[in-house]
């Protein structure tokens, strides 16, 4: 329960000092009036609950025979950002990618299709695989709910041929007919191999020119190894993929991390929202840089798509009006509500977000210097 997380939140790593109870509300009750478009790789999360007691070893080969006792089936990737921002409240919530014409294929669109996404523009192409991630793990098959002992070894699959030309096309086409709905859009790019999953060059060149028209729309992307070729959006990188966009110039410290942000914001003229892990976001508009910290949680964590939850709760605070910090204040929020929802991806939903700020500006500040403004509080997004 939220009433029993230990949070340590001095005021001075408070990344609640943006947002007020009666802000928060305010930009909560917005949600549901937004329709917000997500573009991206959908995977299938396929995990499968193994009671350890119940292992057996194989009379053949004389490994492990991993016992299954239980398992979910939901959205992955993109499918998660989707999860988090239907959590959160956001009313219309468009899937614009594809999924094989397989079992997974039809395990992912019913994990859509009970979350409420509006699939329209969501494909089923023969000869494509349907990306799943298939997540083994130990439970404790003694406890009611069955809690996550230990993740094994994860199999992937997707795709490592390029994506047909016809679906490409198809693609954009969708998003051209629906950016004049949307309020947000969030684009995914989860898939490695070059060309192969939703968000190719040609697609990803497309989209940023039909953007040309709709400065004001607020636009996110996500990408695991090529965020720096992402054109008219938000950038959300990591420190890792920033590090890499840039060159692998310099360190990962949090002084490199301001450097990479800045620079990232100078290139694209757009915002960026750099995550920093368990020491929060820093926000770069041009010349001018935040640092929102994290609320500090007691172990045990799992920041498995934690990434998605920010980039969905970036997103939907933005298209509801939030300046930069508050946008990102919301995103650490979510973020820390996630990552204590073990073995799962998790989501974060209104009133756990109420929950857990009340918790947060409670909790007994510990000493430290004042949050350093630099003039990014009241800043507006340029790209809104």
């Amino acid at each position: 329960m939220l009433n029993q997380v230990r949070l340590t939140c001095p005021r001075a790593a408070n990344p609640m000092f943006n947002l007020s109870p009666t802000r928060l509300h305010t930009l909560v009750e917005a949600f549901p009036a937004l329709r917000i478009g997500v573009v991206g790789d959908f995977f299938l999360d396929s995990y499968r609950e193994c009671d350890p007691a119940l292992n057996e070893k194989s009379l053949e080969t004389g490994k492990t025979c991993y016992q299954v006792i239980g398992s979910r089936r939901q959205p992955g990737a993109a499918g998660n950002v989707a999860a988090n921002l239907r959590s959160l409240g956001v009313g219309a919530i468009e899937a614009v990618g594809y999924c094989g014409d397989d079992g997974e294929g039809y395990e992912l669109r019913r994990a859509m299709r009970r979350l409420g996404l509006d699939l329209t523009g969501f494909r089923t192409a023969p000869g494509r695989l349907t990306p799943t991630y298939d997540k083994p793990c130990y439970v404790d098959g003694s406890q009611p709910g069955r809690p996550v002992i230990e993740e094994l070894e994860r199999l992937d699959s997707k795709n490592r041929c390029p994506t047909p030309i016809s679906l490409q096309r198809d693609l954009i086409a969708h998003v051209r007919q629906r950016l004049a709905q949307w309020d947000g859009l969030v684009l995914s790019d989860q898939v490695a191999e070059a060309n192969c999953g939703v968000l190719t060059t040609h697609v990803r060149r497309a989209i940023a020119a039909a953007l040309g028209p709709r400065p004001k729309l607020v636009v996110l992307a996500d990408s695991r190894t090529r965020i720096g070729l992402f054109q008219r959006a938000m950038l959300k990188p990591n420190q890792r993929e920033a590090w890499a966009a840039l060159g692998r110039q310099g360190s990962r410290s949090l002084e490199a991390a301001r450097h990479h942000a800045r620079v990232l914001s100078n290139q694209t003229g757009r915002p960026v929202f750099l995550t920093l892990g368990d020491r929060g976001i820093l926000v770069a508009d041009g010349r001018a840089i935040e640092h929102v910290p994290a609320v500090r949680l007691a172990a045990p964590v799992d920041p498995v798509g934690a990434g998605d939850t920010c980039a969905a709760a970036i997103c939907a605070a933005l298209a509801a009006g939030a300046e930069l910090t508050e946008a990102a204040a919301l995103a650490c929020l979510a973020a820390s509500i996630t990552a204590q929802q073990i073995g799962t991806t998790g989501t974060a939903s209104p009133t756990e977000l109420s929950r857990r700020l009340h918790l947060c500006q409670t909790a007994a500040p510990a000493p430290g210097p004042p949050v350093a403004q630099t003039g990014l509080r009241a800043a507006a997004p340029r790209q809104r």
